[in-house]
């Protein structure tokens, strides 16, 4: 993309979130949707974090480490984008100060990526406890785990530096409006003054590149822990497996082929774009605790016990 600049005095101090395109008679109706999916996203979340760190039986296991940390992510991955993205349906200013839209592309892309690389060592997790359950101990301990997440956290930190540095250091004098719900890398680019050649190339390699790489990583672990499972002789632990494993590659799925749909076709403008990312901003930090909390018969009995409990204290008191 190529645009003549221009002076400095007329560089652009908020950007024009558009939004979702939407028919205004269903602005009200949207509006609630979108706020109830954000409440029960922030409720559901909450829940496991909680369990999972009440419950001894559950942060002492790697598995449960990782999956809180995944809550709190979906947490804070919700609320990046979907506050914004209600105002758009309320009369509310669509403008998103020049520094807001830096902090947002920033966040999304620092959580974001975390959470890409955290969904990887959550499959590697499950390989290690179900193709090598001897050694799984000792090769998947908490301190490694503390560590592998800790790599995640900088690591996302680090890809999140980058894209936004790449983004921001073009000049953009206008038109200030992004046509999309949030302040997104290829949105944004569209309206930068300068040629953009470079930094698609970096997105394409940096987040398309990478994203389907991680992708193909826990394919291939599940594809050795499917064999694996097959080799249980007991139906009872083939299904726990499937089931445990089941739940975390609906959400890997979910989170993925949007996510490289959008960023492996550098320049698209394609209209589907806003729809597609709405599942791996919106719905899948809404499906994480459902689907963990409906299928994972360890959180279910966690939550049992916790409640359980808490009825104890009450009649005693």
């Amino acid at each position: 993309m190529s645009k003549t600049n221009t002076s400095l005095n007329t560089m652009v101090t908020e950007f024009i979130l558009l939004g979702l395109p939407h028919p205004p008679n269903l602005r009200m109706l949207l509006f609630l949707v979108f706020f109830i999916i954000y409440i029960l996203t922030q409720l559901g979340n909450l829940l496991i974090l909680l369990t999972v760190w009440a419950d001894p039986k559950l942060h002492a296991r790697p598995m449960y480490i990782l999956l809180g940390v995944l809550s709190f992510l979906d947490m804070w991955l919700s609320s990046v984008i979907v506050p914004r993205l209600i105002l758009n349906f309320t009369p509310a200013s669509k403008a998103i100060p020049y520094g807001g839209c830096v902090a947002q592309l920033y966040s999304f892309h620092f959580l974001g990526c975390t959470q890409c690389f955290l969904y990887t060592l959550m499959a590697y997790d499950r390989y290690l406890a179900i193709c090598q359950p001897l050694r799984y101990p000792v090769l998947m301990n908490g301190r490694l785990c503390t560590i592998l997440v800790a790599g995640a956290w900088i690591g996302g930190s680090i890809h999140g530096s980058i894209e936004t540095t790449l983004t921001f250091r073009l000049p953009y004098c206008g038109p200030n409006q992004v046509d999309y719900f949030f302040c997104d890398i290829p949105a944004v680019l569209r309206l930068a003054c300068a040629d953009t050649t470079v930094n698609e190339l970096v997105t394409f390699v940096d987040i398309g590149v990478v994203a389907a790489s991680c992708f193909m990583l826990i394919l291939l672990s599940y594809a050795n822990i499917v064999h694996a499972i097959l080799k249980i002789n007991t139906a009872d632990g083939r299904r726990r497996a499937f089931s445990t494993c089941g739940s975390h590659l609906t959400v890997v799925t979910v989170y993925y082929v949007p996510c490289i749909f959008i960023y492996l076709r550098a320049g698209s403008k394609s209209p589907l774009d806003g729809a597609v990312a709405v599942f791996y901003t919106v719905v899948t930090p809404l499906l994480n605790p459902l689907i963990y909390t409906l299928r994972n018969q360890d959180v279910k009995s966690a939550l049992k016990r916790i409640t359980a409990g808490h009825w104890a204290t009450n009649e005693d008191k």
